[in-house]
């Protein structure tokens, strides 16, 4: 039996020099596309779960490949969708979305984990934006293609 989660994950957002940002599709919804997420377990800092999940769902090892993540100090919180209420703790209907980025050199390998995603695309600020299905993870990819000096 696996354990119910406690509403609270972590948003990685993911770009590199050529100011591109990867998208990940979801095996269980097609239509989600979405930066790097997952929830946090127990015993868990939040920024221990980004690094968790970066590794996890991309094979991207920040400590092996001497990347940093930037914790952006901030959170977002939004409504749980119903068809994945069942994966939480009982009563749990918002969620709080801590939020990091990482910058990967353009060359980096990606490897999907099989199970949660079907395939990524390295997309432009604004073609990532519009595919990204969250409005959290919309707003972070502005944020961070505004606030950043990317190559055109």
């Amino acid at each position: 039996m696996s354990v119910l989660r406690k509403p609270f994950s972590v948003l990685v957002v993911i770009y590199n020099d050529a100011g591109q940002f990867l998208l990940l599709q979801r095996a269980d919804d097609p239509n989600f596309w979405q930066s790097v997420t997952g929830g946090i377990d127990e015993g868990e800092t939040p920024l221990q779960t980004a690094y968790r999940e970066l590794k996890e769902e991309t094979g991207i090892d920040c400590h092996a490949q001497n990347l940093s993540l930037t914790d952006h100090q901030r959170t977002h919180q939004y409504e749980i969708r119903p068809q994945w209420r069942h994966r939480y703790q009982p009563g749990s209907l918002i969620n709080t979305e801590h939020v990091f980025s990482v910058k990967v050199p353009n060359s980096i390998t990606i490897t999907l984990a099989a199970d949660e995603h079907l395939q990524f695309e390295w997309l432009s600020a604004a073609e990532a934006h519009q595919r990204a299905w969250s409005d959290s993870n919309k707003k972070e990819i502005m944020q961070l293609s505004s606030g950043l000096c990317l190559a055109k």
